[in-house]
């Protein structure tokens, strides 16, 4: 049999876009079209007291433009993940009411017959707002979001063991105050959504899905009054997700509704002005942590407090980001006693949700911040104290007595100290010390940094796959996941070609189509190769098991004598054999063979669980300091991932080096930085600065299959956050190490200017 699983196969999808051909949002149009155009607020608070579109309606060309009155019937985008009633007032209506929140929220919409023209109009657009006093400092005693109604929109509590006795009763406390900067995810392709509505058949047609199509399905039908199945979303080529894409956004809204009353296909893309402004942003946390510790190292109680600045809104997330990052920072160490408690407030800046490793990068940041912290202050090795209070491999399953995201957190697998010693050797992590303490003898500024992590991954309920081998002999996989460029169609065609035995080539996977799969769950939280290639796999056992039965009885043989593989059903003596292709047609319809109950060579696969699965993996960075400029260059990036099993031990590597080189960009560039009246100062690129290749060295990825996951079939684990989760620890550690001043940076992203302050301050 012809073996896929585990090995490098190229990219199946990458022809149409190596060549040019990629289908993309911006590349879809219909006749007709009308060109939606976003008003944005350019107050960061304020009463909204008047919009006035009549200059914009006057220009020939301009069709229509909305304001709150226009949409009045249409309810507030409400919660996909994470939902609770407390939060339900905070919800972001499609167009302001009565107040705008953050600079860019919309306001109103004109739709005109070119984007120019659309543009155009938006300019004439009057909008009167009374400015009002912004709320920005999430750790500052919270506003009122509206008459009567705090900004305190709630407060996450998680704990066990009797933190406050392990304090009263430990050798030391260290304490922590650290910061992380709001970022955002900055896919190369902005937002769009190009939709028509079918008149023929009473149906919406949206175009430029992505991450989440059937959610998104379900919200735009209920809040626009449609039956499920009038309301289809198709995915094209999506130019990157990482949290930020795919969200069901007011935009998304405005021009499904535009299409339905102007009965023309309507089109919206934003600009990357509008992309920086209003797309989610993330991150922007600040931290306490205190650690109860004994007279060895050993951690004895976490206590976690944690301000989140959630922006004008909650969208669709709800609370997820800060519900994950209070449920992850112990990590890989063992936590007696443990306490955390999440602020999450509303503030006058872009509103949050997910961003790569949503709330991990966070709270690895803070978690490996203390470690190193506790090194320092008991004089130990920084790797020591880590290996002192790691989780033992006799231990697992580990329950963490907490849950996330509404399920029990309990570590499947893992073998910490165990990756740490192999990523060790595999590096010659000793002589790597001992060349950094040469080059530091020598009067470079150059340090070593770790930081260790566990992921969360393979989120469920479900998934769902439907393959049909048809009577050419080539296999269609139908599922509800969606692809934001991490490979899917390759994973998946993996798994099913070797599991029915089939060429590679012949499979063929289509994704993201409301229309063909009743039920999806999407591409986001690490889940889709746990969770689709499982139902891949299980829906792939069954058509084999059809396929060689049906050939059984067409060769007259039982099915123990023939081998399925390539495609072809053959005895295994070499008397006889019958393709894949006659096997499907020997089910249809036409033969005498065909089932009535059970017609074609076709199936379906469901995979269930009510628990995530945890990799973990360890980030080491060599930094070097420029002394005249403070500025950092990572000289080199490593990452051991323990993944379970990989399907694609190339796209894993793939992931690995694109999450690090947003984690190195999180951690030494990126943030959204506002001015006291709340206008943001980052609203193109020649201010929110992201790494380029220049700044992004090689990263060694090293990967590691020592603790498969018993929760799934396949025995996987999820890569897609594992290149980003442990950047911001690890290159903050390095600089430390540089400087020699350990503790010295408790905030993210590491500028030029704070780490010449502290060269000079020696």
């Amino acid at each position: 049999m012809t073996h896929y699983i585990g090995k490098n196969t190229p990219r199946l999808e990458d022809g149409p876009l190596l060549t040019g051909r990629g289908r993309f949002a911006a590349d879809v149009s219909f006749p007709g079209e009308l060109h939606m155009r976003v008003v944005r607020s350019a107050e960061a608070h304020g009463r909204l007291l008047r919009v006035d579109t009549a200059k914009a309606l006057a220009l020939p060309g301009v069709t229509a433009a909305w304001t709150y009155e226009d949409v009045a019937g249409v309810p507030p985008i409400t919660f996909r993940m994470m939902r609770t009633k407390d939060l339900e007032a905070f919800r972001q209506p499609i167009l302001s009411k009565d107040y705008v929140r953050y600079v860019g929220e919309p306001v109103a919409v004109v739709f005109a017959a070119d984007p120019y023209l659309a543009e155009d109009a938006e300019e004439l657009v009057d909008v009167e707002i009374e400015p009002l006093e912004p709320y920005l400092d999430a750790r500052q005693e919270p506003g009122e979001f509206g008459p009567g109604l705090g900004a305190g929109a709630t407060v996450i509590l998680k704990e066990y063991g009797d933190v406050d006795a392990a304090f009263s009763n430990c050798h030391r406390v260290i304490e922590l105050d650290l910061t992380i900067a709001p970022q955002s995810g900055v896919p190369i392709e902005t937002r769009g959504a190009v939709v028509r509505w079918d008149e023929a058949f009473g149906r919406l047609e949206f175009h430029g899905a992505a991450k989440v199509p059937h959610q998104n399905r379900i919200q735009l039908s209920s809040m626009l009054g449609l039956p499920l199945n009038a309301v289809h979303l198709l995915e094209g080529h999506v130019g990157g997700g990482f949290g930020v894409r795919g969200e069901l956004y007011p935009e998304d809204v405005l021009a499904s509704l535009a299409t339905m009353q102007l009965r023309r296909p309507v089109k919206w893309i934003e600009d990357r002005r509008e992309n920086l402004l209003a797309t989610n942003h993330s991150r922007d946390q600040q931290s306490r942590i205190r650690a109860a510790v004994d007279d060895n190292g050993i951690i004895l109680a976490l206590d976690f407090e944690y301000w989140s600045g959630q922006g004008g809104y909650i969208r669709t997330h709800g609370v997820t980001v800060h519900d994950l990052a209070a449920a992850m920072l112990p990590g890989p160490y063992r936590v007696p006693a443990y306490r955390a408690v999440g602020h999450v407030r509303l503030t006058n800046k872009t509103p949050c949700g997910t961003y790569r490793a949503p709330g991990r990068f966070e709270s690895t940041f803070v978690r490996e911040r203390l470690i190193d912290r506790i090194a320092e202050v008991y004089g130990l090795d920084r790797l020591e104290v880590r290996r002192k209070n790691f989780i033992s491999t006799d231990e697992m399953p580990y329950n963490r007595e907490v849950d996330a995201l509404g399920t029990p957190v309990v570590y499947d697998s893992g073998d910490y100290a165990g990756l740490l010693a192999q990523t060790a050797t595999r590096i010659d992590l000793d002589s790597l010390k001992a060349d950094v303490s040469q080059r530091r003898a020598a009067g470079e500024l150059t340090g070593l940094g770790y930081g260790f992590f566990v992921e969360k991954s393979g989120l469920g309920p479900f998934d769902g796959v439907r393959i049909t081998v048809n009577e050419s002999g080539n296999v269609e996989v139908i599922t509800g996941a969606a692809s934001v460029g991490q490979g899917v169609e390759t994973v998946i065609a993996q798994i099913v070609a070797e599991t029915i035995g089939v060429r590679v080539e012949a499979v063929h996977v289509i994704h993201g189509q409301t229309n063909l799969i009743e039920y999806g769950m999407g591409a986001f939280a690490s889940r889709v190769t746990v969770m689709t290639g499982s139902a891949a796999q299980i829906a792939a056992t069954r058509i084999r098991k059809k396929g060689l039965a049906t050939a059984a009885e067409l060769l007259q043989v039982s099915t123990d004598a023939i081998e399925l593989n390539d495609g072809v059903a053959r005895v295994k003596d070499g008397s006889a054999e019958v393709s894949l292709a006659e096997i499907a047609k020997a089910r249809g319809p036409f033969s005498p063979l065909s089932d009535v109950d059970d017609m074609g060579l076709t199936a379906e696969g469901w995979f269930k669980t009510t628990h995530m699965n945890y990799p973990c993996g360890i980030h080491i960075a060599l930094v070097t300091i420029d002394r005249d400029t403070g500025g950092v260059t990572v000289e080199r990036y490593i990452v051991g991932y323990e993944i379970g099993h990989a399907i694609n031990p190339m796209l894993v590597e793939g992931q690995i080096s694109g999450g690090a080189a947003q984690g190195i960009g999180g951690a030494l560039f990126e943030a959204f930085v506002y001015d006291n009246s709340g206008q943001p100062l980052t609203a193109s690129f020649v201010d929110y600065l992201i790494p380029t290749l220049n700044e992004v060295p090689p990263v060694d990825s090293l990967i590691f299959e020592d603790s498969p996951s018993p929760l799934n079939p396949l025995g996987t684990k999820g890569a897609g956050e594992a290149g980003i989760n442990g950047a911001g620890a690890a290159i903050a550690a390095a600089v430390d190490d540089a400087l020699q001043m350990p503790g010295a940076i408790t905030e993210l992203p590491i500028t030029p200017q704070r780490v010449r302050e502290l060269i000079t301050s020696c």
